[in-house]
């Protein structure tokens, strides 16, 4: 596992996003998906985002991402989405005939968090540091004050 460090905060935040062509046309292959590709990586680098694996498919994007704590995944969705299709319809005239009403991608995406720790290690992490079968699930480390 791998830290990453800000000015005042150190975080390892990754995501998988997949997001998909409008009416899941299969119009991602040769130029158009190389370019997709490298405006994805642009766009991820600009905000400091940093793409751990992806894969470009004929109507869809995977990408698992690795992002700073201050950029919701839909801020990272609304600035890939926004700028790639504004860049394919300026750089691929053609694309303006299938898609008339200037949305190149579907509206929505699919996002989850990649955890590194599982629940039952953080599990363990916890029952190490409070007695056992107490009810409360949020507890305070030690004893509480008497009263």
């Amino acid at each position: 596992m791998e830290y990453r460090y800000g000015s005042h905060t150190v975080y390892n935040i990754e995501y998988h996003f997949v997001w998909v062509t409008k009416y899941r046309y299969q119009i991602l292959t040769g130029d158009i998906a190389l370019r997709v590709r490298e405006l994805v990586r642009q766009t991820c680098e600009a905000f400091e985002i940093r793409i751990l694996s992806g894969v470009v498919s004929k109507d869809h994007v995977h990408i698992v991402v690795s992002a700073p704590p201050n950029m919701a995944p839909s801020e990272i969705m609304r600035r890939i989405k926004g700028r790639s299709a504004r860049k394919l319809f300026e750089e691929f005239p053609k694309l303006k005939k299938r898609y008339w009403g200037k949305h190149f991608w579907a509206r929505g995406y699919f996002c989850v968090s990649v955890g590194q720790m599982t629940e039952d290690m953080i599990k363990r992490y916890l029952e190490h540091h409070f007695e056992a079968n107490s009810d409360d699930n949020f507890r305070t480390e030690g004893r509480e004050p008497p009263n």
